[in-house]
């Protein structure tokens, strides 16, 4: 049985505060949606540092130190900038653990890639990693599900604390 969105923020929540880590996020294609979810969750204060929503390049270069180059050589929708994007928000907020998401929603490609191309960046201190996904649907249903793939992975992140793929 799968779980809900709201679930599974509820769970990451809960476990993030048992064991005393606490978590930030960065997002480009959800735009704060994951911040906002688990903030919607009872508790959440006593885990979430903060976010960054880091729509444009720049933001994601000068706020979260995702590196230049790699910017211009694969675009904003790139498994390694997910990952330099959620480490870049573990260490602007002083968390335990970063989470990212990027990607395209639609309705056009962007930077060579189709829509529903998506990446989730983890990050904790043994390092970070990313994990691509190609999901379907208009709009606001690829943002929802980018949301929830993203929570999924902070739940999997906060089970495991050496996580690192």
């Amino acid at each position: 049985m799968s779980r809900t969105t709201a679930e599974t923020a509820a769970s990451a929540v809960a476990l993030a505060i048992s064991r005393g880590l606490t978590v930030a996020t960065a997002e480009s294609l959800t735009a704060g949606l994951v911040a906002a979810t688990l903030a919607d969750t009872p508790g959440a204060s006593g885990m979430l540092q903060g976010g960054v929503v880091a729509y444009q390049n720049s933001v994601k270069a000068s706020v979260l130190g995702v590196s230049a180059e790699l910017l211009d050589a694969a675009g904003s929708v790139d498994g390694d900038v997910a990952a330099a994007m959620a480490d870049g928000a573990r260490r602007a907020c002083g968390a335990d653990v970063g989470v990212s998401t990027t990607g395209v929603a639609g309705p056009e490609p962007h930077d060579g890639k189709a829509v529903g191309t998506v990446f989730i960046g983890i990050a904790t201190e043994q390092g970070s990693t990313s994990f691509g996904y190609s999901l379907a649907g208009e709009r606001p249903a690829i943002r929802e599900q980018a949301c929830t793939a993203a929570l999924e992975r902070l739940l999997e992140a906060l089970e495991r604390p050496s996580y690192h793929s």
